[in-house]
């Protein structure tokens, strides 16, 4: 079986007990933050090696670097063969800052995109165009003002858009 389904089968193990499971995601969680911080100290260096030797250097087990790399991987530049990765599979964590940072956003990972580790990478109004960039890249826009019953038809007949069009929708 592939690490990443075992991952998943323990993080997301829907039996397991509550307090076992906040547990795994609080250490978790710590361990990826330690591994953030990290990373982002030399953002243009390419981190590279076996899972099992990535987990040894960041002191995690080889289901946390699972973990990490499943986080992790769309946002590098080139990403890894999660799917079907093993242990002696070899990886990369080049990523690409500005999508990192927004993916943390969509996350809602405040602790990971408040890392200080940031400050040298981008400056505040950089971080804050990140952001926002992020934030309404999920809102959802509506095509348009609304049509009212007793407003003109858009199709341009001249009558009201519920003796036209809107019948048509009506209808349905």
């Amino acid at each position: 079986m592939a690490l990443l389904e075992d991952w998943r089968t323990l993080a997301y193990n829907e039996k397991a007990d509550r307090g076992q499971m906040q547990k795994l995601w609080g250490d978790y969680f710590t361990k990826e933050k330690d591994i953030y911080a990290e990373l982002l100290k030399n953002p243009d260096e390419e981190v590279k090696g076996t899972v099992k030797d990535l987990a040894a250097k960041y002191g995690i087990d080889i289901m946390f670097m699972t973990g990490f790399l499943d986080g992790i991987n769309d946002s590098l530049k080139t990403p890894n063969p999660i799917e079907e990765m093993t242990e002696d599979t070899e990886v990369s964590l080049l990523f690409d800052k500005e999508l990192l940072y927004k993916n943390m956003v969509g996350a809602d990972a405040d602790w990971l995109y408040n890392l200080p580790e940031w400050n040298d990478i981008f400056d505040e109004a950089k971080r804050k165009e990140l952001y926002h960039e992020q934030k309404i890249s999920g809102t959802v826009k509506r095509e348009g003002a609304k049509v009212y019953p007793n407003d003109p038809c858009p199709c341009g007949s001249g009558k009201k858009y519920k003796k036209c069009c809107g019948r048509a929708n009506n209808a349905k």
